[in-house]
């Protein structure tokens, strides 16, 4: 049986309010109460990315509600978490939670602390650049790790994988689970996959996490996938 091609183009969708504006920004989970539970998420006046909820991470929190059962108790890890909603929702359901991004990003990193602090969640806070190997790489030994949109530049798929497949190899029952915004196809990435030794588990349209008012606005189409080590 073949296994799903996972398609990418560098460039990011624009963000879902403007950039003008902070405010305070809400995302419900769960249908009823009292499964349900809310996401308080902070949107700055910057220009960075970090600080935007984007159309990717909803499919990706939706999934990781999900997989409350699977994630009680263990260790979540966020890559490029942002404004980190993905990793909000994992902490929310009761995971050990650390959300990353890029060391040098200290506006991001202080952001991401503010919402953790909104929202009355106690999750580890590490700056990581991919690529890069500090102790606070070795230190997180993930059973999942979260990446929303993380394949935006092609320019940093080579250490994003270096980084993923170094994880995943120290923690051998962990997989990487991601969603991405699929516009054009041009860039795939199974030649890394094969490349860095891991393989695709599972891909889903990720349209079917977000609602159709929301979907009918997007160009391409929103993936998610999950990623493992390839057993030899």
């Amino acid at each position: 049986m073949p296994r799903p091609v996972c398609g990418v183009r560098s460039g990011r969708e624009k963000p879902l309010a403007t950039r003008q504006v902070a405010a305070v920004q809400h995302r419900y989970f769960g249908n009823f109460r009292p499964v349900q539970f809310g996401i308080r998420t902070v949107k700055q006046r910057e220009e960075d990315r970090g600080s935007f909820i984007l159309n990717v991470s909803l499919p990706l929190g939706k999934m990781v509600r999900q997989l409350r059962i699977r994630l009680t108790d263990n260790r979540a890890v966020e890559l490029g978490a942002g404004t980190s909603l993905p990793g909000l929702v994992a902490a929310k359901i009761g995971a050990d939670v650390v959300l990353t991004d890029d060391f040098h990003k200290h506006e991001v990193l202080e952001n991401m602390r503010r919402i953790c602090n909104l929202n009355k969640l106690d999750c580890k806070i590490v700056g990581l650049t991919w690529g890069e190997w500090d102790a606070s790489l070795f230190e997180l030994q993930p059973h999942i790790i979260l990446g929303a949109d993380v394949f935006y530049d092609s320019t940093d798929f080579d250490d994003l994988f270096a980084t993923v497949a170094f994880l995943l190899q120290n923690s051998r029952e962990c997989v990487f689970i991601t969603t991405y915004h699929n516009r054009s196809g041009h860039h795939l990435i199974d030649f890394l996959m094969v490349k860095w030794g891991l393989k695709c588990l599972k891909l889903l349209d990720g349209f079917s996490f977000i609602p159709a008012y929301k979907a009918s606005a997007l160009q391409g189409n929103i993936q998610l996938v999950e990623i493992a080590i390839e057993e030899k």
